[in-house]
């Protein structure tokens, strides 16, 4: 090979670096979606109500979503689309259920499929439909919260059973914009405790404590990870 030859091969790789490079600056550099008021409506939507059923009962294992309520999410809220004889109840949730303080709480793009157990289906699914009215209506950020809190202040929300949980196993939902966006595990609901009394968010402890209704509702939210998504096959654990 001649010196020409091995010079412009030089010179072509050089380019090539410089513009992995440069593409790799520009990803970097580039500003991260931001979600400071609520979109559209109709991106929160799902068209296909059959879809959307789908991914509300594969939020548990078929043995408990095969029989649970069906939700899904209308206009003006949610609405039953199947009914349920054993008590469970399963629906896709958005992102105005996230903490106060969390930067994508009106993510369009959020979808969380969750099966309520009987307990929490009385005592934690009524905020769900509380904060979804108010999101519909166009109410801020704020003025949900807000409204959340005093609506379990003055009794218009239940207060929190024993034994209240959840089913979050779905191998489609879409958690968060960052990483693997999801995360297969369990919710349990409980008064409020120091996260140490379960362990939580201690060094090889799989338990964490989430502050879902930190400042709205007296309820704390302990996740445990699992490693399997409803269906059974394995879910990476984080």
């Amino acid at each position: 090979m001649n010196r020409a030859r091995l010079a412009l091969m030089a010179s072509l790789s050089f380019v090539l670096l410089l513009g992995v490079i440069g593409m790799k600056q520009v990803k970097a550099q580039a500003p991260k979606a931001t979600y400071a008021s609520m979109a559209p409506l109709e991106q929160y939507l799902m068209p296909d109500r059959k879809a959307e059923i789908a991914l509300a009962r594969s939020a548990a294992p078929e043995s408990i979503s095969a029989d649970a309520r069906i939700m899904v999410l209308g206009a003006h809220g949610y609405e039953t689309a199947a009914e349920g004889k054993n008590g469970f109840v399963c629906l896709v949730e958005r992102a105005w259920m996230s903490p106060a303080d969390d930067p994508g709480f009106w993510n369009p793009k959020l979808r969380g499929p969750i099966c309520f157990n009987p307990p929490a289906a009385r005592s934690v699914l009524p905020a769900t439909f509380e904060r979804t009215e108010m999101a519909l209506a166009g109410r801020t950020k704020a003025e949900i919260i807000a409204g959340n809190k005093a609506a379990f202040e003055k009794g218009k929300l239940p207060p929190l059973e024993p034994g209240a949980m959840s089913y979050m196993m779905s191998k489609s939902a879409y958690l968060t914009d960052k990483g693997d966006h999801n995360l297969s595990h369990l919710m349990f609901y409980t008064p409020p405790l120091e996260g140490r009394a379960w362990g939580a968010d201690l060094p090889n402890s799989p338990v964490m404590l989430i502050p879902q209704f930190k400042g709205v509702q007296p309820i704390d939210v302990f996740i445990v990870p699992l490693g399997t998504w409803s269906d059974g096959t394995p879910a990476p654990v984080m």
